[in-house]
């Protein structure tokens, strides 16, 4: 039996797309990192690397705070 080897190309679409400011105005996309209840998406079910997912957080309570994004939806 051989064994799958899976490579290391899966970046967070932050890093394929080469953003580096995630912008709190932009609520269709932070929209896609939450749930319908409004929580945010883990690094694992999100698929975002360490430094992104700290700028999302940011970025979305930052959103939720200018009324963009809903606390609880």
């Amino acid at each position: 039996m051989s064994k799958k080897r899976f490579s290391k190309t899966s970046k967070c679409r932050f890093c394929r797309q080469g953003i580096d400011e995630v912008d709190y105005k932009d609520t269709h996309n932070l929209q896609k990192l939450t749930t319908n209840q409004g929580k945010l998406f883990s690094r694992k079910r999100s698929g975002n690397c360490a430094y992104h997912q700290h700028i999302v957080k940011a970025s979305i309570k930052r959103a939720r705070f200018m009324a963009l994004l809903p606390y609880v939806a």
